[in-house]
């Protein structure tokens, strides 16, 4: 009998094995974790919460611009944390870091911008805010496209003069100014799927370089 359990329990036992295996090449790359998942989630809860009171009077005539890619995974959970029934989803996508970049080289719109803005009130939602570019330039283009008014919400917020001296409505939090990777922030195009916010081992940067 004593056997027999061994044996069933085995495939278990090796399931959890590579789990584990799974998991730490998942983290290996990661220096330190700086916004942990359950505050993320928490966060995410709390901004749509005001937000959906802020625009209560929009239903309808709301347009959220995600800015791709690094906003992905938040815009997604904020969207749907929000409590308006009908709102518009538009994308943008603008280019400020790239590739193995890990400081802002400016601001440039890629690709086509939303249509239809006049008269809407306008969310930008991004993941980083930095130099400031990217915001500046999105509010300048949507207002000078007939929009009500435009407002930002961004996941983090670098300690910075560039960063703090510039307008944002909603800021899920602020961070030294560190390169940081996670929940759709990524370095190369890797580490968008980790579900937390962290920065990377210098070892990860350069092996990624020499690759």
């Amino acid at each position: 009998m004593i056997e027999e359990h061994l044996h069933e329990s085995r495939p278990h036992e090796d399931r959890l094995h590579e789990d584990r295996l799974h998991e730490d090449r998942l983290h290996e790359d990661i220096e330190k974790v700086l916004v942990p998942s359950a505050a993320i989630a928490a966060r995410v809860r709390a901004l749509a919460a005001t937000i959906g009171e802020d625009y209560s009077h929009a239903d309808g005539r709301l347009t959220v611009v995600p800015v791709m890619t690094g906003s992905l995974l938040f815009a997604a959970d904020l969207v749907r944390a929000l409590p308006q029934r009908r709102m518009r989803i538009q994308l943008t996508t603008v280019s400020s870091y790239g590739g193995t970049a890990t400081a802002s080289r400016g601001s440039s719109i890629v690709g086509a911008l939303p249509k239809h803005l006049e008269g809407h009130h306008i969310l930008i939602v991004d993941d980083i805010l930095d130099s400031g570019g990217t915001l500046r330039l999105l509010r300048s283009e949507f207002m000078a496209r007939g929009a009500a008014d435009v407002r930002a919400c961004m996941l983090l917020r670098k300690r910075i003069p560039s960063a703090m001296n510039t307008p944002c409505e909603y800021v899920g939090f602020d961070i030294d100014d560190e390169f940081v990777v996670g929940y759709g922030l990524d370095y190369d195009d890797l580490y968008r799927n980790l579900p937390y916010v962290g920065t990377l081992r210098k070892e990860a940067i350069g092996r990624e370089l020499r690759a």
